[in-house]
């Protein structure tokens, strides 16, 4: 078994280019979600503060897929770097871990 799970955290005004992308390329099962991180803000706008940890934050998005080869986990990070970029020296990061095993959940 040779699957990996790709994470990324992106900016939330890239993340609709970047699942647009993966999807017309045919990656399924995407998760996407809202957190709270610290990238640099593009502006002002997109900063609060966090009370639970003190700082200012940005909302971003967290994106979540599986993939089944290593030649696909390559094209998924080729694709998240191509469409999450924002012109600013970093725009967020990706993630590539091993999965042990998978188990579907069936009826």
């Amino acid at each position: 078994m040779n699957v990996r799970e790709v994470k990324a955290y992106v900016h939330r005004n890239r993340i609709a280019d970047v699942v647009n992308a993966l999807a017309n390329a045919g990656f399924k099962n995407l998760t996407v979600i809202d957190v709270e991180g610290l990238l640099n803000a593009l502006d002002a706008k997109e900063q609060s503060y966090s009370v639970e940890i003190g700082q200012k934050v940005v909302t971003e998005v967290k994106l979540e897929l599986v993939c089944d080869t290593e030649n696909r986990t390559a094209e998924a990070v080729a694709l998240i770097r191509e469409h999450a970029k924002t012109g600013q020296p970093s725009a967020g990061w990706i993630y590539i871990t091993e999965i042990q095993s998978a188990i579907e959940i069936t009826a």
